[in-house]
């Protein structure tokens, strides 16, 4: 029988904190959850540059049973024909899997009823993104893919029905990653979607003489991404030229939302492949400036272009201000800018010691989230180079690189990949990542794509430190349904104070649990919660009692 999730999804650690207590460990149970899904790149002797880059993994609860459930994205077969190469998804191993969360440790493959299984579409996968674009309670998805988009309502009893003939989210070409936010503060959630390169098979370029390889993406043009503006009854319309995105041409894999002042309008992040990144200040009413070559964030710290890949929003150093960590390939470190206030931002990459920790490092889904549960953000990031023959022309690289787990604390990390459990062992291909507490005890899981092989589900260990913990599922009324674009800020007894952005969006083509968690360390309570809502609206609680989730739902009292 389905265990059964209680209300608060109360999980409570009484313990007091063990001084000295070990480091969070992540446990891999991707065999004991049931996860038999294996994703499928199907390189080619060509080395078409789409092999490369899925894929995806959407954390979400798309029955609202209270636990999450999985999706990973598969990518497909390509028929190398010299005629015409096409992509072909016919075979139940080239779909995609949504796997039910039985609430007990075990998942259910219930694709087949589910209608996203996607065997019917020429779209080579690549990521998902989440919301609950209709406020109906039930979260919707987005599936991105070279050759398009494909836009999913969830009509409950576990079936999502596709609609993307008819809801104006018209997005061709090289899709990447995607998110739900509202930008406009009308309530309703908006989509940006990214596209990475002008790219197609008719002019794909065949790269090393000697050694095949997959060609850099400065071959390739640069494209711009995509705004949709949501006007209601599932129907969205492109305000790509009127917001200004249409005039940024980029080569966009990841993209976050945060608030940079913070203003209540909600500001853009899209690290971009060997292009300058972009943050996009929300100036209202879809009117979007590009404001990063003034604020600091275009380039590094040399001015020099880096390949942006995965990218974090979010205060890692406790200050009340977002700041942002994009992942890059080997050589160029994960670039770390840290927000100073007025829309400027610092590199912080060899402050903070992500320098030492990535020199050698390829990186792409990642998140800063506080994995320890000590009050300070941590760093997880898939990794992997993206040449398979990175061995062969510069041996002091890997291709197949073991995933990173740095933990955090005043504004500096620290690799305790050595000690955090098997998986950090494992040369993999690592692609996108997800974040969410899969069994509800309190810390956060992970579950991260494997290109052309199995995903890993990652179980945190941290609930059973000892250390404390507090998690929010928001609830709007006059904002978003599933509370996506709150602020919401804590203050413990022993004085921390922490920030967070609730949102699904980020890492790497991949969608993220949309509940609000913080670590504790040692402190039993919450003095203080304040939560900002997207529509303005504010609340406050005191005295919270730990370890446990709560309901709050906008301008109501909380379902304790």
């Amino acid at each position: 029988m389905r265990a059964k999730a209680a209300t608060a999804f109360s999980s409570c650690i009484l313990a007091s904190l063990v001084p000295g207590s070990p480091a969070a460990t992540l446990e891999d149970r991707t065999e004991q959850a049931g996860i038999e899904f294996r994703h499928s790149a199907s390189p080619t002797a060509s080395k078409y540059l789409i092999e490369t880059m899925g894929g995806g993994v959407a954390l979400l609860d798309f029955d609202d049973d209270g636990w999450l459930d999985i999706l990973l994205v598969n990518s497909g077969a390509i028929r190398d024909s010299p005629a015409s190469p096409r992509i072909d998804r016919l075979e139940p191993t080239l779909h995609n899997r949504l796997y039910r969360n039985a609430g007990d440790g075990s998942f259910t493959d219930v694709t087949d009823k589910s209608g996203l299984s996607q065997h019917h579409a020429q779209i080579y996968g690549m990521g998902a993104a989440t919301g609950d674009f209709d406020n109906d309670g039930r979260t919707d998805l987005l599936i991105t893919g070279y050759g398009g988009a494909q836009l999913f309502h969830n009509d409950g009893h576990g079936v999502f029905r596709d609609i993307t003939a008819h809801s104006g989210v018209d997005a061709t070409g090289w899709t990447a990653s995607a998110g739900f936010a509202d930008l406009n503060g009308d309530g309703l959630l908006d989509l940006v979607v990214t596209r990475y390169l002008d790219w197609s098979f008719a002019d794909h370029v065949a790269c090393g003489q000697d050694l095949p390889s997959y060609c850099p993406p400065v071959r390739h043009a640069a494209v711009t991404s995509k705004v949709f503006a949501n006007s209601g009854a599932s129907r969205f319309v492109d305000v790509s030229k009127r917001s200004g995105m249409a005039g940024l041409p980029g080569k966009a894999l990841g993209v976050a939302f945060n608030d940079i002042e913070p203003d209540g309008d909600i500001d853009i992040v899209v690290a971009n492949d060997s292009e300058a990144q972009q943050l996009l200040r929300n100036r209202g009413e879809f009117k979007l400036e590009e404001v990063a070559l003034e604020a600091g964030v275009a380039y590094n710290e040399d001015g020099g272009r880096f390949a942006g890949m995965g990218v974090d929003f979010e205060d890692y150093d406790n200050d009340g201000l977002p700041d942002i960590l994009i992942t890059n390939l080997a050589r160029e470190l994960y670039a770390l800018f840290r927000n100073e206030g007025d829309c400027l931002f610092g590199y912080a990459t060899r402050q903070s010691r992500l320098a030492t920790i990535t020199a050698t490092m390829s990186g792409w889904g990642l998140r800063l989230a506080d994995l320890d549960l000590d009050g300070w953000k941590d760093v997880f990031a898939a990794q992997g180079h993206v040449l398979d023959t990175i061995e062969r022309t510069d041996p002091g690289l890997r291709y197949k690189q073991p995933p990173l787990l740095a933990l955090g604390a005043n504004g500096r990390f620290e690799d305790v990949s050595a000690n955090a459990g098997q998986v950090f062992s494992q040369p993999l291909a690592g692609r996108g990542a997800a974040f969410g507490d899969l069994d509800n005890d309190g810390d956060i899981d992970i579950v991260m794509s494997v290109l052309n092989g199995r995903p890993r589900v990652l179980y945190n260990d941290a609930a059973g430190s000892g250390r404390h913990w507090i998690g929010l599922r928001l609830v709007g009324d006059k904002s978003p349904r599933d509370g996506q674009g709150t602020r919401v800020s804590i203050r413990t007894p022993d004085g921390g104070q922490q920030h967070r952005f609730a949102t699904t969006a980020g890492s790497y083509l991949s969608a993220s649990d949309p509940r609000v968690h913080f670590g504790l360390g040692a402190n039993e309570t919450v003095e203080r919660i304040r939560i900002r809502w997207s529509s303005g609206i504010e609340q406050e609680l005191r005295n919270v009692r730990a370890d446990r989730f709560l309901t709050v739902r906008e301008g109501r009292a909380v379902d304790d």
